[in-house]
């Protein structure tokens, strides 16, 4: 096996490859893509295999191209879908496409021999006449063979339009396109879209009478048979304003023990030893949940940066472990805001408190209480905590100075478990 499929196979990532694709790969480095389309403002975490495929393409000497179909977006590609997607107009698509570029960067090298290459299918497939597309492409496919695809079979009965039944065909000519201009002779994938890439393979052979071939990755699931990529809040994006860094982190430290240890695999550049060093930590010593930690510590780093691995450590050792909140900076501090609930709180207008903080108000302001009355009774059953200080049942009142972290933020402690943030002027 070539370097490159040799390391897809031991992470358990290579499910099938047309024949001849081994000596193919062995024979000179090719140039190889994997295509992304923008039907939304950044790639969600069951993209990350595919891309995966790609960076260890290009650690095998491979050069990567990735494609972000703002072409093929227009349309929609019907694979592994159960109905009709909604079309994006044309601006949506475009932006969505420069979304998906920035997010692609972070994983190849864009320098070097084997420097990675960006480009959009919307150059090659926007100004292409209708009739030239027929003649030229749509004469190389048979309606029989199409309908034999499993991403068009997967529809019959539910119904499929002629619009995403073509799909298959704008695919085959992005390969054949790529071919022309760079040189591209592979494509990868995931293992739903091999009957669009053997297309492809056919209309090169048939048209540029050369070789191409495809290499897929198989699709993700959980040890317990749920959807890779939901939680109970919905779909893990790459981009922070959708999937914060934190909840980003925490997808994948609460993965269950047997997936983090598959997805050491498939989704970190860990070598082999270190691989087998977390797994040995982890079964010598479960509750440590060491690949969980390297796993989210490994992606978190490369999709979002290392500030951010370490920020969402530092937080998570506050909530979770026993360090005070003290040793959050400002940064940490304002990503944990955006996690538990927060609000604004005021210091006491007049009386004799004047000046200090109401931690009844306190507890109201971050929603830990519905009500003073409520919080009152918590706070004379020892269930109120500032910065992880358990109070008495007299410490109603509290100088802000004393519990002011950085930021101007102070925590609040309900029970155990439950926290909050309020903002101090």
């Amino acid at each position: 096996m070539t370097p490159f499929t040799a390391e897809l196979a031991a992470r358990g990532l290579l499910h099938q490859t047309t024949e001849g694709a081994e000596a193919h790969l062995a024979a000179a480095p090719r140039a190889a893509y994997c295509g992304f389309d923008p039907t939304a403002d950044s790639l969600h975490v069951g993209h990350l295999l595919p891309v995966m495929a790609l960076v260890h393409l290009q650690r095998g000497g491979h050069r990567p191209v990735a494609l972000v179909g703002g072409g093929t977006g227009m349309i929609g590609d019907p694979s592994g879908k159960s109905a009709e997607r909604q079309l994006l107009d044309a601006e949506t698509v475009a932006a969505n496409a420069r979304a998906l570029r920035a997010q692609l960067e972070r994983f190849l090298d864009f320098d070097g021999p084997a420097a990675a290459r960006l480009v959009d299918n919307a150059e090659w497939l926007a100004p292409m006449p209708l009739l030239d597309f027929l003649r030229d492409v749509g004469k190389h496919f048979s309606v029989n063979v199409m309908l034999q695809k499993e991403s068009v079979r997967q529809r019959m009965e539910s119904g499929i339009s002629f619009t995403e039944f073509t799909y298959q065909l704008l695919q085959a000519y992005d390969f054949l396109e790529l071919h022309r201009r760079y040189g591209v002779s592979v494509q990868v994938g995931g293992s739903d879209q091999f009957g669009n890439i053997t297309a492809g393979t056919d209309l090169i052979r048939r048209v540029a009478r050369a070789e191409a071939h495809g290499v897929t990755v198989p699709l993700v699931t959980t040890a317990g048979g749920t959807k890779f990529g939901k939680t109970e809040a919905g779909t893990v994006w790459l981009d922070a304003g959708r999937t914060s860094p934190y909840a980003f982190y925490q997808f994948w430290l609460n993965a269950a023990d047997a997936d983090a240890v598959r997805w050491l695999d498939a989704f970190t550049l860990l070598d082999a030893a270190e691989r087998a060093a977390v797994r040995e930590a982890q079964a010598a010593e479960p509750a440590g949940r060491a690949a969980q930690r390297a796993l989210a510590a490994d992606v978190t780093r490369r999709v979002h940066g290392a500030t951010a691995v370490a920020t969402v450590e530092a937080v998570s050792r506050v909530l979770f472990g026993g360090e005070p909140p003290t040793s959050l900076d400002e940064p940490a501090i304002t990503m944990l805001a955006r996690e538990v609930p927060s609000g604004d709180a005021q210091p006491v207008a007049d009386g004799e408190q004047a000046g200090r903080l109401d931690v009844l108000q306190l507890l109201v302001a971050t929603g830990l209480a519905d009500s003073n009355g409520a919080a009152r009774r918590l706070l004379q059953q020892g269930g109120v905590s500032l910065n992880k200080r358990k109070l008495g049942a007299e410490e109603r009142f509290v100088a802000a100075a004393d519990v002011r972290l950085a930021g101007g933020w102070v925590m609040v402690g309900k029970g155990k478990r439950d926290v909050g943030l309020a903002r101090l002027p």
